[in-house]
């Protein structure tokens, strides 16, 4: 086969952002250019490596045989340059991926933690929602992902071989309503409550339901702001301008002028914490980041 590394760099993009056109802005190429390239790749691989859906394009079987090679090849790219170069690393680099609210309830503690036990270790951090960080790890554009999932905790992606998954912590799904008004002093709200209040929610996506609305709530929700960040999302609860949900790991986080309420009415929403990575023998710094994040959990 003659495969560029351009190519295989287009691969890896494609597998991680899960479309022509993400990959093409991400890259920096023009959307013809990354058909052009995947078209090449298919040709010299003489077999389909892309599967187009409507959802996006998922990588075939032969693709993600080629991908898992792409990851070594491009790694001793990298290698390979530094030799050239004369530049050493100094430090272990760990590339950590986490879903959006992990940001605040995790990362500061552990990264303390790593300071002190592993100080030759650096970590990169990127956020994502859930599927995209599985598609970053596949793609081996990230080494180590905090992820969430929600009952019944299916695998991760159908891919093989599975993801490495390990639990870190089971939290519970409240939501977060100013502390004045009609939830002032209330500890519990009964789901019914909850239908036609305001709501502060992220964004749907094909991938993931809407972010910051209960789950399962009857009738469709009055979503009055769109914001994906969760500190954006409680300081307009503070300000009294709508309710949201949040995992309560975030509790000792909340800005003044907003409470936690747990919902009756409804089963309960647990939100499990998984660490996960590819499968196969971790690195002793992706063991070391792996640990400090269980620890501060």
């Amino acid at each position: 086969m003659d495969i560029s590394s351009t190519g295989l760099r287009v691969l890896r993009q494609i597998a991680e952002s899960g479309s022509f056109t993400a990959a093409a802005t991400r890259l920096g190429y023009t959307q013809s250019a990354v058909s052009r390239q995947a078209a090449a790749l298919e040709r010299s691989a003489g077999t389909a490596l892309f599967e187009r859906r409507p959802d996006g394009v998922r990588l075939t079987p032969a693709g993600l045989t080629l991908l898992r090679h792409a990851r070594t090849i491009l790694d001793c790219l990298t290698a390979a340059e530094r030799d050239l170069t004369g530049t050493v690393p100094r430090t272990e680099l760990v590339r950590l991926g986490l879903f959006l609210s992990a940001g605040a309830a995790i990362l500061p503690l552990s990264l303390t933690r790593l300071a002190a036990t592993d100080p030759q270790i650096t970590v990169t951090t990127t956020e994502g929602t859930t599927p995209s960080l599985v598609r970053a790890l596949r793609a081996g554009s990230i080494d180590l992902a905090v992820l969430t999932s929600r009952p019944p905790h299916r695998p991760l992606d159908g891919e093989s071989p599975r993801l490495h998954a390990e639990t870190v912590m089971d939290t519970e799904l409240v939501v977060a309503v100013p502390s004045t008004g009609e939830f002032a002093g209330r500890t519990a709200v009964h789901v019914d409550e909850l239908i036609d209040v305001p709501w502060i929610a992220a964004p749907a996506t094909n991938a993931e339901p809407l972010l910051g609305v209960w789950p399962g709530l009857p009738g469709r929700p009055d979503v009055v702001h769109c914001a994906r960040d969760w500190m954006t999302k409680l300081q307009l609860v503070a300000g009294g301008f709508g309710v949201t949900t949040v995992p309560s790991r975030l509790s000792p986080m909340l800005p003044p002028g907003v409470s936690l309420l747990h919902v009756e009415g409804a089963p309960p929403e647990i939100r499990r914490v998984l660490v996960a990575r590819l499968p196969g023998r971790p690195t002793p710094a992706i063991t070391a980041v792996t640990r400090a994040i269980a620890s501060t959990t």
